[in-house]
């Protein structure tokens, strides 16, 4: 698949695309990424970007015409054929907040084109023409897109065969269907006693099926206290079981209880 990131700061990018378990991802190509900015198809010796707003108000706007000719000549390079063009994405405050099914959706598609935002955004009438999708990271307010490209990319490629050391760890991820859609349990590792705080006898046991069982408790638990809207959506898809419903009813009516 490819990504191409329309930024006016791709230098940002690169140790993001050079470290952690991700790279394999993009230095092996399975996920490719690709830089433009909009500052190489501007005009003048200072190459704006933008100006700014029509009506008056605080900070400045990003100029349609450069994104449009970045975007051009992108596409151009990517040579597809007319109707199967890869989606346009803006990340923007009022787009569908990125989640884990959403991911999923990318990973397996061919990429897309990716537009991070500046200022106080762009101008509506390249918007209206080129972008097809809009996506937010939640609802707060950054300085620009990239930290949510980033976060789209490093979601996307972690899924990709070959690039986690376990490939099959993701589906133990939080949000996974494979958990049913909920948060993950609590992991320890050694030493079995750290600052006097011991690891939980069950994960000590070698009994898989009471270790199973503790961590299906701990993930109802965590996600009943912080998320109880994921495992209400999980009881509607009839993924909870008859023990799970018992251990949520002795949980909310004693909150307080060792899981």
């Amino acid at each position: 698949m490819r990504f191409d990131v329309i930024t006016l700061f791709p230098e940002l990018f690169a140790p993001f695309l050079t470290s952690g378990v991700t790279r394999r991802a993009y230095e092996s190509g399975l996920v490719e990424v690709k830089l433009w900015s909009p500052r190489d198809f501007a005009d003048g010796s200072y190459r704006r970007v933008d100006d700014r707003p029509f009506g008056g108000g605080p900070g400045m706007v990003m100029m349609a015409e450069p994104l449009a000719r970045c975007l051009e000549t992108l596409r151009a390079e990517r040579a597809e054929p007319a109707g199967q063009q890869a989606p346009v994405v803006l990340f923007s405050p009022i787009g569908r907040a990125l989640d884990h099914s959403g991911v999923e959706a990318w990973s397996a598609s061919s990429g897309a084109v990716l537009i991070c935002g500046r200022y106080e955004g762009l101008d509506q009438r390249f918007i209206d023409t080129y972008v097809d999708q809009q996506i937010s990271l939640g609802d707060f307010v950054l300085s620009g897109g990239e930290i949510v490209a980033m976060a789209l990319l490093d979601a996307v490629a972690r899924l990709q065969p070959g690039v986690l050391n376990d490939e099959g760890s993701h589906q133990f991820d939080s949000f996974n269907p494979a958990l049913d859609g909920l948060l993950d349990c609590p992991h320890y590792t050694r030493p079995e006693t750290w600052r006097e705080q011991a690891v939980p006898d069950k994960l000590l046991s070698g009994n898989h099926a009471h270790i199973e069982r503790w961590r299906r408790e701990q993930r109802l638990a965590l996600t009943q206290r912080h998320r109880p809207e994921l495992v209400q959506k999980a009881r509607i898809a009839g993924h909870l079981s008859a023990s799970d419903e018992v251990f949520l009813a002795d949980l909310i009516e004693d909150p307080e209880q060792d899981a």
